[in-house]
C-alpha cells in the first residue's frame, strides 16, 4: 500500500475511534468504580471464558495505548485483579509494549518527516543524542511515571531510534510500574480511588525506579571504561593527576583550575608558551591592526576638523612593535608565573604511550589522566605550484620586516579580511581571492556587505566566486591563476598569505597507536563531557569541536579539567549555549547566538528588530556614524536568540547582549537599564527601544490616550 493511501486509512481509523470513544461516553467503563462493581462478574467470566478473555483484555489494552485513549492504569489494575499477579503482569506488559509501539509508529508515520524536515538543525543533534544514549533516555523516561506515557511515544517516533530497540526498552522499563500496579490491583477491593495507590513507600519506591537507569548508566560507563582499558597496565601510584599537552590558551586554563584545586599537574609545550593566540594569533593581529589604524584615522584628520597630515613609517618598526606587545603579555602565559602557581611545566615534544603514560625527553611520566590541547595550524591547500614559492600565513607572516607590494589573501574570512586591511593601510596593493559569493560567508548578507564596503573604501580588492587554481612564474613573477564562473583571471603578487582555514595538530603524539577516535573533519571526536573512546583521555581547544575561538578553549578547558579530576564521581557537559565571535575589522563585525541565515537553516521562528548605529550621539560625535545592531528574538518576546553587531567597538558592545542571553534577560531589561551617556553602549538601548516601541499595545495607547483627553477637560461643554 502506498504510503498516502495508507495514512488517509489510517487517520479514518483513529478519528472513527475517537469519535466513537467520546460520543458514546465508553470512558464511563474504564472507571475505578465501574471496575469494582462488576469485579465479580469479570473474574467469573474469565473462569468459563479465559482466552476469549484474554483475547479480548489484550485487545482493549492496545486498542486504547495505540490511540493514546484514557484508561491505561484502570485496565492495569483490572489485569491485576482479574488475572492475578504473574499473569497479569504478562499480560499488561505485552499489551502495553505493542500499544505503545503502535502508538509510536503512528507518530512516525504521521509527523516525523514534517518534524524533521522543518527543525532539520535541531533534530540532527537530537538524532545524535539518540544514536548514542537514546536507549538510556527512554529507560529513564519509562521509569519515571510522573511522564505521561503517550507523551513518550509520540516523541520518540519523531527522532531516528529504531523499532526494536523502542519496543524492547519500553517493555524493560515499564515492567517495574506495571508489576507495582497490577499488585495493586489484586488488591483492587480495598482501593478507593487511584491516589490510593501512590502511597509514601510506593512514591519513595517510584523515585528509586527513575534513580535506577542513572545508577545503571554509571554501572555500564565503568564497566566500558574498563574493558577499554584493560589492555594496559594501570601503575600503582601516578606522578600526576593530570598532564596537559599543550600550554595554549585550552592548555593553560586547563592546568591553572588542575592547581587551584591542588591537583599535581605537569603542562607540557614543544614550542612556546601561550600557543597561537600569544605568539602568532590573536595579539599580534590585534597589534597589527592597532597600528594600521592610527594610520586610517590620521588620513581622516579633516574629517575631524584638523588640518591633513601624513605619518612617516617604518613597516620594520611596526612588526617589531608587534614582537614588543607579545613580549610585554608574555609574562601572563609564562614558565615562571605558571610554575608559581603550582603547574609543573617542561619543554619537550610529547608522545602519549598510554592512557596512564606520556614520555617526554626521553622520559615516561605516569598520570591518571590527560588532556590534549595541542590546537590547530594553518590549513596549506594542494594548489600546483605554490610549493615554488615562498607563502605565508598567520604562523610565520610576523617574520616579515618588508612591506610587500602587491599582497594576495587567500581567504575572506576573519583572519584573511583583518590582515588584508591591515596591510593595505600600510601602502601594500591587497587582493582578497575568495572562492564564496562574499567575504564573512557565514554572517548574514548586510554584515559581510558591510565589511566588504570598509574594505573597498581603503582600497582592497575583492575577488569573490574566484578558485584558486594554480601559481605560476614568469619573468620573475608570480601570478595566482584563478577560476571565476569559467573565466581564468591572473593575479600578480609579491606574497601570498594562506588564510583559509585551520587544520588540527593531532599527528606524533600518540593518537593513532592508542586508537583515540579522530572525526571525520579530522579532530579528536568527543562526548559532551569532551572526553575520547579512551575514558581518561580528554580534549579540549582547536583540536576537537566547530568553534576555534580562543575564548571557546579556555571555556572547554574548565570542562576537561573538572571532569577528568572528579570523574567518575560528578561530571560537567560542555555548555555552547552562548558563544560570541568578532571579526576586528574596520568596521567591526560581532555576534552572538543565532543570525537571520543559522535561524533559517534550523526553522527557528524569529523577529528582528534594528537600530543604525548613524543615528548615536557618540558615534557621531567620533565621526563614525556607521553600523547597526541587529537582534533576532522569539515572536512576541523580547526573548534574545542572537544579536549582530557592526561598527566601532563592536566586540565591545556585544558583551552586554552575551551576558543577557547567558542570564536569560531580555531586551525589557536592557531597556530598562540606565546606560552612561554619551557611549556607544547606548546603541544596546536603543535597539531594546526599538523592539518595545514594536511592540507596544496600541489599544492600551488609545485608552491613555482618552484618558489624558478627559482630564484636560476636552469635548466636555462648558457651563
Amino acid at each position: 500500500m502506498a504510503k498516502k493511501p495508507l495514512k488517509i486509512a489510517l487517520l479514518l481509523v483513529f478519528a472513527l475511534v475517537l469519535i466513537g470513544f467520546f460520543a458514546f461516553d465508553l470512558g464511563r467503563f474504564l472507571t475505578l468504580d465501574f471496575i469494582k462493581g462488576k469485579q465479580q462478574d469479570f473474574a467469573a467470566f474469565y473462569q468459563e471464558n479465559t482466552w476469549l478473555t484474554i483475547g479480548s483484555y489484550l485487545g482493549i489494552y492496545i486498542l486504547v495505548t495505540a490511540a493514546s485513549l484514557p484508561g491505561a492504569a484502570i485496565l492495569t489494575l483490572v489485569g491485576g485483579a482479574i488475572f492475578g499477579f504473574w499473569t497479569g503482569t504478562l499480560l499488561v506488559s505485552i499489551a502495553s509494549t505493542v500499544g505503545a509501539t503502535l502508538a509510536f509508529l503512528l507518530s512516525r508515520l504521521f509527523f516525523r518527516d514534517y518534524v524533521q524536515s522543518k527543525f532539520k538543525q535541531r533534530m540532527q543533534l537530537i538524532n545524535e543524542g539518540v544514536a548514542r544514549d537514546g536507549a538510556w533516555y527512554l529507560l529513564t523516561l519509562r521509569l519515571v511515571p510522573a511522564v505521561p506515557f503517550f507523551i513518550i511515544n509520540l516523541c520518540m517516533g519523531l527522532t531516528s531510534i529504531g523499532i526494536a530497540r523502542f519496543f524492547f526498552v519500553s517493555q524493560l522499563g515499564m515492567l517495574p510500574g506495571t508489576a507495582v500496579y497490577v499488585n495493586a490491583g489484586t488488591q483492587l477491593s480495598q482501593i478507593t480511588s487511584l491516589s490510593g495507590i501512590l502511597s509514601f513507600k510506593l512514591l519513595v519506591s517510584f523515585v528509586l525506579l527513575g534513580l535506577f537507569p542513572i545508577v545503571v548508566k554509571k554501572i555500564v560507563q565503568f564497566m566500558k571504561g574498563k574493558q577499554v582499558l584493560k589492555k594496559f597496565k594501570k601503575p600503582k601510584t601516578a606522578d600526576y593527576n593530570l598532564i596537559v599537552i599543550g600550554a595554549g590558551s585550552a592548555g593553560l586554563v586547563s592546568s591553572y583550575i588542575a592547581a587551584t584545586v591542588k591537583a599535581k599537574v605537569a603542562l607540557i609545550e614543544k614550542h612556546k608558551m601561550g600557543g597561537d593566540c600569544l605568539n602568532t594569533g590573536c595579539v599580534p593581529s590585534k597589534a597589527l591592526i592597532a597600528s594600521a589604524k592610527v594610520l586610517a584615522t590620521a588620513r581622516r584628520a579633516q574629517e575631524f576638523g584638523l588640518h591633513s597630515t601624513e605619518i612617516e613609517f617604518d613597516f620594520a618598526q611596526v612588526m617589531e612593535r608587534v614582537q614588543r606587545v607579545i613580549k610585554t603579555i608574555e609574562p601572563h602565559d609564562s614558565t615562571e608565573r605558571y610554575e608559581g602557581l603550582g603547574v609543573n611545566c617542561i619543554s619537550g615534544e610529547a608522545k602519549i604511550l598510554s592512557p596512564y603514560e606520556v614520555e617526554v625527553n626521553g622520559k615516561v611520566l605516569t598520570t591518571r589522566n590527560i588532556i590534549i590541547a595541542t590546537g590547530a595550524r594553518p590549513f596549506v591547500p594542494k594548489i600546483p605550484g605554490l610549493d615554488v614559492v615562498k607563502y605565508y600565513t598567520s604562523d610565520n607572516i610576523w617574520e616579515i620586516r618588508t612591506l610587500p607590494k602587491r599582497l594576495v589573501v587567500l581567504g575572506g574570512g576573519p583572519i584573511g579580511c583583518e590582515l588584508a586591511q591591515s596591510f593595505r593601510r600600510f601602502g601594500s596593493e591587497v587582493s582578497i581571492v575568495e572562492m564564496a559569493e562574499r567575504v564573512l560567508i557565514r554572517e548574514d548578507l548586510e554584515v559581510s556587505t558591510a565589511v566588504a564596503t570598509g574594505l573597498k573604501k581603503d582600497g582592497v580588492q575583492l575577488h569573490t566566486a574566484h578558485r584558486a587554481m594554480e601559481v605560476r612564474q614568469s619573468n620573475g613573477k608570480n601570478h595566482l591563476i584563478c577560476d571565476a564562473s569559467g573565466k581564468e583571471v591572473q593575479i600578480e603578487f609579491d606574497l601570498i598569505l594562506l588564510a583559509i582555514g585551520r587544520k588540527p595538530n593531532i599527528e606524533g603524539i600518540g593518537c593513532e597507536d592508542l586508537g583515540i577516535e579522530i572525526d571525520n573533519k579530522g579532530r579528536i571526536a568527543s562526548d559532551i563531557f569532551l572526553r575520547t573512546n579512551i575514558p581518561n583521555i580528554y580534549v579540549c581547544g582547536d583540536i576537537t569541536g566547530d568553534y576555534q575561538f580562543t575564548h571557546v578553549a579556555a571555556h572547554e578547558a574548565w570542562f576537561a579539567s573538572v571532569n577528568a579530576l572528579f570523574s567518575p564521581f560528578k561530571a560537567f557537559a560542555a555548555d555552547y549555549r552562548v558563544i560570541p565571535a568578532v571579526t576586528f575589522s574596520d568596521p567591526e563585525a560581532a555576534r552572538v547566538g543565532l543570525n537571520e541565515s543559522t535561524a533559517k537553516q534550523q526553522g527557528v521562528p524569529y523577529e528582528t528588530t534594528f537600530y543604525h548605529i548613524d543615528d548615536l550621539d557618540r558615534a557621531i560625535a567620533d565621526e563614525n556614524a556607521k553600523g547597526f545592531v541587529k537582534v533576532l528574538t522569539v515572536p512576541g518576546k523580547d526573548t534574545i536568540l542572537g544579536a549582530t553587531i557592526v561598527g566601532d567597538h563592536a566586540g565591545d558592545l556585544l558583551i552586554e547582549f552575551v551576558t543577557a542571553m547567558k542570564h536569560n534577560l531580555g531586551l525589557n531589561k536592557i531597556l530598562s537599564t540606565i546606560h552612561s551617556y554619551p557611549t556607544m553602549g547606548e546603541a544596546n538601548k536603543f535597539v531594546a527601544g526599538e523592539w518595545r516601541r514594536a511592540h507596544a499595545p496600541g489599544f492600551v495607547f488609545g485608552l491613555l490616550q482618552r484618558f489624558h483627553s478627559w482630564r484636560r477637560g476636552a469635548g466636555r461643554k462648558s457651563s
